[in-house]
């Protein structure tokens, strides 16, 4: 039986936070291999001291707030990351409002009010590089100073390296853009993906013989132009695909859309929402001058596609259900 995953918002009332808790605090944008760290120390933590493990998070992403008219490409929407969190063990999230008040918190009100007064914290995990409060003066030097006199355990991870290069979200999204889905699975720890509503295209997908599941990504996703091995989830079952992503140079330069098609799938799927995991880079977006052309191609797409994913049959991001 999946265990439950209990999200706590602003609003929520004392007697549905769970006093005691341990938490592994961060923006967790993407739930990488960094991240994890965290997440395991305060796992660790709870089981030490029989107290339930939360993550701390924060929406939207402070960097939003910040620099409102700069682009972002997020890893994961908080949808995304809550199922993330939802699939560590954790036993919950608490999603913090980041907004004009939170931004002008100092960090030792941040510490005293929201983390003891409000969650009643009894340990807290960081990554050495978090920063929080008004200013960004919070850091974990200060939480290891606050901790004896609060009478909490603070745990600070250091960084993790995957061949010798830091692990960061905005690593990790640079690889994505320059179409690097090996290292950017490395450092995520699983694949990564996306989750859309199938919407209507212009159907040449059925004339081509490759009918494809369209889905439009946030208009600030940095993903590489290009053609994709994917494994597609839908309502807890898996299919193999190939994907496209880009604007489709042959017919109209149209703006940025995904499209899927499923191996051995036979179905209607507007409307569905999908979970799409990018295996493997195959290629970039080309013009062709004709049809024939495309379709040997994408021919070849399909065989190829089909060899990476039988190599790899269990990748898949590991989601929980988040409610």
């Amino acid at each position: 039986m999946a265990r439950d995953f209990t999200v706590i918002r602003d609003n929520a009332p004392p007697a549905f936070i769970p006093k005691g808790m341990v938490v592994a605090m961060g923006n967790f944008d993407g739930v990488h291999l960094g991240h994890r760290t965290v997440i395991d120390a305060a796992l660790r933590m709870g089981t030490a001291h029989g107290k339930p493990p939360f993550a701390v998070t924060f929406e939207p992403h402070p960097r939003s707030y910040f620099s409102p008219n700069t682009p972002q490409f997020r890893l994961t929407d908080e949808a995304a990351k809550l199922r993330l969190l939802a699939g560590t063990g954790l036993s919950g999230a608490v999603v913090m409002t980041f907004d004009r008040r939170r931004a002008e918190t100092s960090a030792q009100d941040f510490i005293h009010h929201d983390l003891i007064e409000r969650l009643g914290i009894s340990g807290i995990a960081v990554g050495y590089d978090f920063h929080f409060g008004k200013g960004r003066v919070g850091s974990p030097g200060l939480l290891v100073t606050e901790a004896p006199r609060l009478g909490i355990e603070v745990d600070v991870q250091a960084h993790v390296d995957i061949a010798e290069r830091p692990v960061s979200s905005s690593a990790i999204r640079m690889a994505l853009a320059e179409g690097q889905i090996d290292e950017a699975t490395a450092m995520l720890g699983g694949p990564w993906f996306i989750t859309g509503e199938v919407v209507h295209g212009e159907k040449r997908g059925r004339d081509l013989g490759y009918p494809t599941a369209n889905i439009r990504l946030d208009k600030n996703c940095g993903l590489r132009h290009g053609i994709y091995a994917v494994r597609v989830g839908r309502d807890g079952q898996r299919f193999d695909g190939v994907a496209s992503f880009g604007r489709r140079p042959t017919f109209d330069n149209g703006a940025p859309l995904l499209e899927v098609f499923l191996f051995d799938f036979k179905g209607d799927l507007y409307g569905s929402r999908l979970d799409v995991a990018f295996i493997a880079f195959l290629r970039e977006e080309l013009k062709f001058d004709g049809l024939d052309g495309l379709i040997r191609q994408m021919d070849g797409d399909s065989r190829r596609a089909r060899a990476v994913l039988a190599a790899s049959p269990g990748a898949f991001p590991k989601l929980g259900v988040a409610g």
